[in-house]
Order: structure tokens, then sequence, then C-alpha cells
């Protein structure tokens, strides 16, 4: 699939994400538009049959939930998800810091059984302020979890405000590897070829791999970016117009 096709997908799924939102009378509006580009590039290019996606910021769950749809699958479309293996939602998820804990204790299990997959998940950068996933991330390194893929969304915005006004994450980077992690930065998280060329790095050999990607809050409707408003806000009156007018619906 080349290039074009990804990003006409992700802009289908941007538009069928806002639908929903405006169907279901709630948005998780700025989580969902970060990850888009990430969603499409793991379902159409990354996983394959044996391995597991866990979204941990599953707040953010109607594009993912859209995209399994399309699959074939029919997860209920809400947000905060509830375990529905046979409809590719491997755990329960919503509660921030609860997505790694249970992606490395797949992993773990994955290794102890000699069974092929990776486990990959997505957490938010405001979950980097969790105690559990540190603790996590130091379990994941004892146990040279090299089937483990970490994902960083990160936007720099949590709830209803920025990163850096609320507890800092400087040199995320930087920590991730004195953890021992195999550490891939993404400077551009909404270009296809900067993602794929951050997912098809090697992963290194009794190492767990974490991929901070950098994301805009929001993308997609230019009056929406950036703004922690925007984390978990109903769409109403002209900001629906200003939605569908930016997207082309």
């Amino acid at each position: 699939m080349n290039i074009l096709k990804l990003i006409d997908k992700a802009h289908n799924l941007r538009k069928e994400t806002f639908k929903a939102f405006i169907k279901k009378g709630e948005a998780h509006l700025g989580g969902s538009f970060s990850m888009i580009e990430i969603l499409i590039l793991l379902y159409e290019k990354i996983l394959n049959k044996k391995d597991k996606f866990i979204l941990s910021k599953s707040h953010s769950s109607f594009p993912l939930c859209l995209i399994l749809r399309k699959k074939g699958l029919n997860p209920k479309l809400t947000t905060h998800l509830e375990i529905d293996q046979k409809n590719g939602i491997f755990c329960t998820t919503g509660s921030l810091g609860h997505g790694l804990p249970i992606s490395v204790g797949m992993a773990l299990a994955r290794k102890k059984q000699n069974k092929r997959g990776k486990i990959y998940v997505l957490i938010s950068d405001g979950e980097c302020q969790e105690g559990t996933t540190w603790e996590s991330c130091l379990i994941a390194s004892k146990h040279k979890l090299d089937n483990l893929v970490l994902i960083i969304d990160y936007n720099k915005i949590q709830a209803l405000t920025f990163l850096k006004d609320g507890l800092p994450l400087s040199s995320l980077s930087k920590k991730l590897k004195a953890f021992n992690f195999n550490t891939v930065e993404i400077k551009n998280g909404h270009n296809f070829k900067s993602l794929q060329k951050g997912f098809m790095k090697k992963n290194k050999k009794n190492k767990p791999t974490a991929i901070i990607i950098h994301t805009i809050k929001g993308k997609g409707i230019k009056k929406f970016e950036n703004d922690p408003v925007w984390h978990a806000r109903k769409l109403e009156g002209k900001e629906i117009e200003i939605g569908l007018k930016s997207l082309k619906i």
C-alpha cells in the first residue's frame, strides 16, 4: 500500500470518527486525532496475525473501533474499552497506567512459552507520569522482553493542561534508554514516511522497544489543534460546523 493510500485512509478515518462523535454525543477528539496515523500504519503495514495490539489510552478508542469494524470485527463503539477478544479488544483499559502492565505480562507469558508474535501497546504521554508505567519498564527490561513494543503518543497535553505546566516530561528518550529500552524517536507522527522508517528500525535482541512519537493533539482540524480543551469536550453548534468544513464532510 503506497503512502497516498495511507493518507487517504487517515483522512477518511478522521471523518468517520468525527461523525461518530456527533452521533454518540461524546468526544475525546484531541487524543483520538493525534494517533490516527499511528493506528493506520499499525493495522495496514505493521501488525501480523500473531501480534496483539493494546490501546491503553482507550478514552480515545473510537478510531480503533472503527478500524476494527472495517476489518470485519464488531467491537462496541465506546470509550474505555472492555475485553472482547473475538473483536480485537484484548484487555480492559481506560484507567490510565493499566495497558502497559497488562502488555508486559502478555509479552512475558509469550516469552516463557516460546510463542511467536509481538505485543504492541499505545499509551499516552500523560501515562508516563504513572508509577505503574516505570515499574512495568523495569520488569520488561529485567526479563529482556524483546517481543514488547511500547508506543507513546507524545502530544504534550494531558487532560486540561500542557505537560510542561502540569508535570513536565523532558528528555523522555533518555529516561527510557536509562531503563534499558531500545528507543526510537519519531519527530513527525503524522508523516507516514517518518512513521514507517521509525517502526522498521530493527528491534534489539533481549531489549524491549519504545517508540516515542511526536504528535499534535486534535490534528486535522486547525482551530482545535494543540488546545487542551479538546481532550474531552462534547461537540456543539459552531464547533460541529468548523469540524465538518475542515474535514470536508
